[in-house]
């Protein structure tokens, strides 16, 4: 009975090191990914950031995003 018992845990222990193994993979996976959309996105030029909408502020002579609300 006590040979069961060894048996389940290494069973246990080899299912969660499996685990482990798939899911620190896939973490590789996306940070290969996102590391090539970064490398993409500098060769590709400057970076566009959105910032809405812009007013002119005719008092210091730039624009400034828009106010909301």
């Amino acid at each position: 009975m006590p040979q069961l018992v060894v048996l389940a845990l290494l069973g246990a222990g080899f299912y969660a090191g499996y685990r482990l193994v798939v899911r620190t993979k896939q973490m590789v996976a996306e940070m290969r990914r996102a590391e090539d959309e970064l490398r993409r996105n500098a060769t590709s030029g400057a970076l566009e950031k959105d910032m809405g909408a812009l007013e002119y502020d005719a008092a210091s002579g730039v624009y400034r995003p828009a106010k909301q609300g």
